[in-house]
């Protein structure tokens, strides 16, 4: 079991600190790492993320550092929530530091603007040990985990000893791990789901109905899965708790940024006028224009993701796009 492994959660956002929590709740001896000294305070001294997630009592036990170096050097196993643009950054310079690390388990769900790489891809970059990588990824609101709701996730990998692991460190009546291979269609799920969720915020802001935005996940899913079966990931692993699980609660659910972002602009917001609102960051945003363009690299035909990068980036009306979207040429729905 994994209840004595030294952890360490690089990233005190919202769901760095529910996966921190659901941790400690456990007994696994946590250790938080955060960018903010007042964050850093916040959790030693009152159990709360302030700036974040605060109405969560935190398990005194929970430590926070503001020594990334020592944080990730003092455990055995690492988790990796810090957005997937700034992950680069972060552990540049802190490669050393991994040498007696077991795993390194990224929650993050985003594409690399520049370079087109998952969470995982970034980490093997930059800190190596391609072997002991592991996604965690699924339907997943940070304020529903830290509040006890019973969730499930997956963790996918490719050594099955450390995914199981990783489940077992984890799981516990309210969080429940299943295990998986197919590290790529799990990244890929999680991140291009935030780009359908904001697809689906959209049409939502317009004021059209339920059949939109079920036409939206629905044919969303489809383009997921292209995209992620040309990149050599398995088509089924799209209608799990990655894929579809994942795609279906960031679509509906008002505690998804993304769908936040989507009904904004719907409303007729700017998109600067949305980002400068939020506190947390909305990885859809970013990872449209990378999957914009892992997809004209791979030549995969992502009409929807399309239409958001030329809302959000090219200053496209979005009526105009739906209407663009219920246009194009008639083809078989499996094509």
């Amino acid at each position: 079991m994994g209840e004595h492994i030294p952890t360490a959660v690089i990233g005190a956002g919202s769901w760095g600190t529910a996966l921190a929590c659901q941790l400690a709740r456990r007994g696994v001896p946590t250790t938080i790492w955060a960018r903010e000294p007042e964050v850093v305070a916040s959790i030693n001294d009152r159990h709360r993320n302030a700036l974040f997630i605060s109405d969560v009592d935190l398990p005194p036990s929970l430590r926070a550092t503001g020594d990334l170096e020592a944080a990730v050097a003092g455990a055995d196993i690492v988790v990796s929530a810090v957005p997937t643009q700034f992950l680069r950054a972060t552990f540049t310079g802190v490669a050393n530091a991994f040498g007696s690390v077991d795993a390194i388990v990224s929650v993050s769900k985003g594409i690399e603007v520049g370079t087109s790489l998952t969470p995982t891809g970034v980490l093997r970059e930059v800190v190596g040990h391609p072997t002991n990588l592991i996604a965690l990824s699924g339907p997943s609101f940070a304020a529903e985990v830290a509040d006890g709701s019973p969730t499930a996730v997956v963790a996918a990998g490719h050594d099955h000893d450390l995914v199981q692991r990783v489940q077992e460190l984890f799981s516990d009546e309210r969080f429940r791990v299943y295990a998986s291979d197919d590290i790529v269609s799990a990244e890929l799920g999680g991140a291009l789901k935030n780009v359908i969720a904001i697809a689906t915020g959209i049409v939502d802001g317009l004021g059209y109905g339920r059949n939109t935005r079920a036409a939206l996940i629905t044919r969303g899913l489809a383009e997921i899965t292209r995209l992620g079966v040309a990149m050599g990931g398995k088509p089924m692993t799209f209608s799990g708790l990655s894929g579809l699980g994942d795609l279906v609660l960031t679509c509906t659910g008002d505690l998804s940024r993304n769908r936040q972002v989507g009904l904004a602009l719907g409303r007729g917001q700017t998109l600067e006028e949305i980002l400068d609102e939020m506190d947390e960051v909305a990885e859809g945003v970013k990872t449209t224009a990378a999957a914009h363009q892992l997809a004209a690299d791979a030549g995969v035909d992502m009409p929807i993701t399309e239409q958001v990068y030329r809302v959000l980036y090219e200053g496209a009306e979005p009526r105009r796009s739906v209407v663009e979207l219920m246009t194009r040429d008639l083809r078989d729905e499996l094509d």
